[in-house]
């Protein structure tokens, strides 16, 4: 994980690059870059300061705009869901004079009392920090009658290597007092410059999504993390605990800005009285994309999701290792004792696997490859009744048939299977097949969990990279052979190793988009 996390750090550049170099080494990498003193160029830098009247100067300007604001109880935590906050119409004069008002009082001054707060009387302290100037537009190509802060346009400069994108929007972030945005990703690649103040972003990767559980994809914020992360409750939100190893933290003061690539989550915390513009625009992979080949492009990224995820959870049934289990092999049969274990056990199954036909001599098999025959058989005799060769094949302990999906270290065979080498393995199926056919039947047909379909279908394809066209062939023959039905033996292992996809498929919903396929949407109405 350490490699792969240092692969994501954030590049920072002292100046600003040129198109080529953002395009060819930042923007097609989609790993963040800050840009230390860019804005210091800008007109609003000197301007918007609070410190030099720029209170003054933008409520002359834009003073009598009628601006949207975000209007929240959960302040200084502002969360994007919109049953959480609204978005109100706001002088954007009356949120001057809360700033001027702050800032007064941090002064021990006794702050003049406006015509507006003579005219509403939800103009106090609490209530200023309750509202956010949060993506008010300067412009925006796609909602042009939404723009409310046009004049603000000749105020900043849009950076040299973003002249020729077609950018989405323009917007200001202002707050009045501490403020924090939730947990979220955007659908645009973005550069977040500060004019005035200070805001310290923390950054995850989009392949972090699972331990930030976004809302559900069909929701109204599904970008959005459900995860309060000032105060996560691991009892309902687990992974979120592993949320820190993938995070990073970026610190902007006024002047520098950061790229914050599509699909990065991010949590910004801003200091009192900042001032932030940011560009949004479509990113290239975006901008290409057929709506044609949406459909396409979904079941390839899920198809990639969804085997990520078997390996995920496959590492859980490997086993401490194979030299170890050679190790402790060659200690018992230096002992003597596995050939006394081996007698007594394969004088039973010879006798119980009455179908046995063309018996192969055990004794003429590799030491090691003896010892894992005996311990797989034993693994299936001891969860499946072979009494009676008469009577139909029944599991003894259901815990142990059932397949455990989740937890596919408690499944034995799986683990077993796992743990053999491809060349040892083929030897004990064979020696299973023509020794004890009714005993790879149980363990095929009736033990077999899909975490077992899944890792056995692996090792045939590792058997099949090391054995010739004629030997891979004969090998299935024989193996397929054993059974009365070979298409119920088929059946059997693709219809589990499917399950075992669609398991992983439900963990992919669950961690990528936030849908619980288990339970069920309510009706509406």
């Amino acid at each position: 994980m350490g490699e792969e996390i240092k692969q994501w750090r954030v590049k920072t550049f002292e100046k600003l690059p040129s198109a080529p170099v953002f395009a060819s080494q930042i923007e097609s990498e989609n790993v963040p870059a800050a840009f230390n003193g860019y804005t210091r160029q800008w007109k609003a830098f000197t301007k918007w300061n609070p410190a030099n009247g720029g209170l003054d100067y933008l409520q002359e300007r834009v003073g009598s705009s009628t601006i949207e604001a975000m209007l929240s109880r959960t302040a200084p935590v502002f969360y994007g869901d919109l049953r959480s906050h609204e978005r109100v119409p706001f002088p954007f004069s009356t949120f001057i004079d809360f700033c001027k008002q702050r800032i007064a009082k941090e002064e021990g001054h006794q702050p003049a009392v406006s015509d507006a707060e003579e005219q509403d009387h939800l103009i106090s302290g609490d209530y200023a920090q309750q509202v956010y100037l949060a993506q008010v537009p300067i412009m925006n190509t796609e909602d042009r009658e939404r723009v409310q802060l046009a004049t603000l346009r000749e105020d900043i400069q849009i950076p040299a290597f973003l002249e020729s994108k077609e950018l989405a929007s323009i917007n200001l972030w202002m707050n009045n007092a501490h403020a924090r945005s939730s947990t979220h990703y955007d659908p645009h690649h973005n550069v977040l410059s500060i004019v005035a103040g200070r805001k310290q972003v923390t950054l995850w990767p989009p392949s972090a999504s699972p331990f930030l559980y976004p809302m559900p994809i069909y929701g109204e914020a599904s970008n959005h993390s459900s995860v309060a992360l000032e105060n996560p409750d691991f009892s309902l939100y687990p992974r979120a605990q592993f949320s820190l190893e993938y995070s990073q933290k970026v610190v902007l003061h006024a002047g520098d800005a950061l790229f914050i690539p599509e699909g990065w989550f991010h949590q910004v915390d801003s200091d009192d009285l900042t001032i932030a513009v940011n560009f949004w625009w479509r990113s290239n992979i975006m901008s290409s994309m057929l709506e044609h080949m949406d459909a396409y492009y979904l079941r390839r990224i899920l198809r990639r999701l969804i085997d990520k995820e078997m390996n995920h959870i496959l590492q859980k049934t490997s086993s401490p290792g194979m030299e170890k289990q050679k190790m402790r092999t060659r200690k018992l049969l230096s002992n003597g004792e596995a050939d006394h274990s081996h007698s007594g056990l394969f004088q039973a199954c010879e006798e119980k696997d009455s179908q046995g036909k063309d018996k192969h001599h055990l004794n003429v098999l590799e030491s090691f490859s003896l010892q894992a025959l005996h311990e797989l058989v034993s693994l299936v005799h001891d969860c499946v009744n072979l009494a009676d060769p008469s009577e139909p094949v029944t599991a003894t302990n259901d815990s142990a048939v059932t397949a455990n999906l989740l937890f596919p270290e408690d499944d034995a065979v799986a683990k077993f299977l796992g743990a053999l080498d491809p060349h040892t393995l083929q030897n004990v199926l064979l020696s299973m097949a023509h020794n004890f056919p009714r005993t790879l039947e149980a363990l095929v047909l009736h033990l077999l969990s899909p975490a077992g379909a899944e890792v056995l279908t692996r090792k045939f394809d590792e058997i099949d990279q090391q054995n010739t066209e004629e030997d891979r062939n004969k090998f299935y023959r024989v193996f397929y052979g054993a059974f009365d039905d070979q298409f119920a033996a088929m059946d059997a292992i693709l219809n589990a190793k499917e399950s075992f996809a669609f398991q992983a498929f439900k963990n992919v919903l669950d961690k990528y988009l936030g849908v619980n396929s288990d339970v069920r949407k309510p009706s509406v109405g």
